[in-house]
């Protein structure tokens, strides 16, 4: 009887746990990896912060060598795309013919940039691959002026690099505060705050209509009327799931591959979704949701790969979201669901080191953001898996540290 073979398409942090921690769980069988990339598997936060700045390099940020793909008995086909998947035959076409025979698979492609819908002139970049890192940061090096479209992590990591190498860096995005979209205006407006005291420039509350020129003379029009010229321009509009490949499948593709609590693909027990291509069943929270934050794959791949192995004996994936941002000084680290409409500042937000708690005084604590407080976010975290009551957790933060107050509730 031959061993078993799963197949992980997808060769990003998601893939790489995945193949890693089946052969940890003790899976039997033959592993295959596959990515689209001829890189090596490297790791994707350091693209718009160190690897951007210079202190890291692609050696440093590699996930997954050769010698450790061979120790693990992996065997990696880089390089090569996956073109289509034949759920019923159990086999995986990529995009030279091979067809690739899986008892199980799992779905790792992640999501890809969205891309610039001004055109792609030379000088304007995304930022989501090594590639795109390289040529960006080869871009910054000449120096000039670097306008950001879109206020998000991504933007915001890249205007914090950019400043550190001496460039003039504008942001613009339409919302007026753009990070309330996840942590409440006003909450938001302190990490506005943070960029415009490192002397970034903000063009917020407009929309850009166009970008015109060329690498180291492009305009950017907004929609006010006013023209901003460039050198280099970054466009950071979010991203989107890599679920294209699978529209011939046959398999649920809604913003992603859809997955029951178990991160296996409905009606398909046997293909498995990992990282930001996967929505699942939070059972939790009661719906549907896709996560594009590292430690989510990372955490869903060891999920999938206990599934695998222990198929009789299948783990649901409830995972409280965790997401870190590095900006100047200050250690960002988001955990649960932020954003209601009711929240309290602990500390002092103006200095280096504070909490927002998120969620009703009597009600269990939804969602916590630290500022350069680790101890905070560790028992945060805690808090937000037992259910722990704000006005607990509140207590307890501050009968640990007695320098803490409260700025009061948005």
């Amino acid at each position: 009887m031959r061993p078993p073979t799963t197949v992980v398409v997808g060769s990003s942090v998601g893939g790489v746990r995945t193949a890693q921690a089946l052969r940890a769980a003790g899976y039997p069988g033959d592993l295959v990896l596959v990515g689209e990339e001829p890189h090596l598997p490297y790791d994707k936060p350091p693209l718009s912060k160190s690897l951007l700045a210079g202190s890291e390099t692609a050696d440093d940020v590699m996930l997954f060598g050769a010698d450790a793909a061979q120790a693990a008995d992996v065997r990696l086909l880089l390089g090569r795309r996956a073109e289509r998947l034949d759920v019923a035959a159990g086999e995986l076409q990529l995009d030279d013919g091979e067809r690739l025979a899986y008892d199980d698979v799992v779905v790792a492609t992640g999501a890809q940039a969205r891309p610039s819908p001004w055109g792609a002139h030379p000088g304007v970049h995304v930022l989501r691959t090594l590639g795109d890192a390289e040529a960006l940061r080869s871009d910054l090096l000449a120096g000039g002026h670097l306008v950001i479209v879109g206020a998000g992590f991504i933007g915001a990591e890249v205007a914090a690099t950019a400043r550190a190498l001496g460039l003039e860096v504008t942001m613009v995005d339409p919302l007026d505060v753009p990070m309330a979209r996840i942590l409440g205006p006003e909450v938001g407006g302190l990490f506005v705050g943070l960029h415009e005291r490192h002397g970034v420039a903000t063009a917020f509350g407009v929309g850009v209509e166009g970008i015109e020129g060329r690498r180291g003379a492009l305009r950017v029009a907004l929609t006010d009327g006013r023209v901003l010229n460039a050198s280099t321009v970054v466009v950071g509009i979010g991203a989107v799931p890599n679920d294209g490949w699978l529209a011939s499948s046959g398999l649920l593709v809604d913003d992603g591959l859809v997955c029951d609590e178990h991160c296996r693909a409905i009606g398909s027990p046997r293909v498995y979704a990992v990282g930001d291509v996967a929505r699942w069943w939070h059972l939790r929270h009661g719906e549907r949701v896709r996560v594009e934050h590292w430690t989510n794959a990372v955490e869903q791949a060891a999920v999938v790969a206990h599934n695998i192995t222990f198929p009789d004996d299948p783990r649901p994936y409830t995972p409280v979201e965790y997401v870190w941002s590095d900006q100047y000084d200050w250690k960002i680290q988001i955990a649960g669901r932020t954003g209601r409409s009711r929240h309290e500042i602990l500390g002092d937000p103006t200095g280096t080191r504070f909490a927002v708690l998120y969620g009703d005084e009597d009600g269990p604590l939804a969602g916590l953001v630290t500022v350069n407080w680790p101890k905070a976010l560790v028992t945060g975290r805690r808090a937000l898996a037992a259910g722990t009551t704000l006005a607990e957790f509140r207590s307890g933060l501050q009968q640990r540290d007695a320098s803490v107050r409260s700025s009061g509730a948005g």
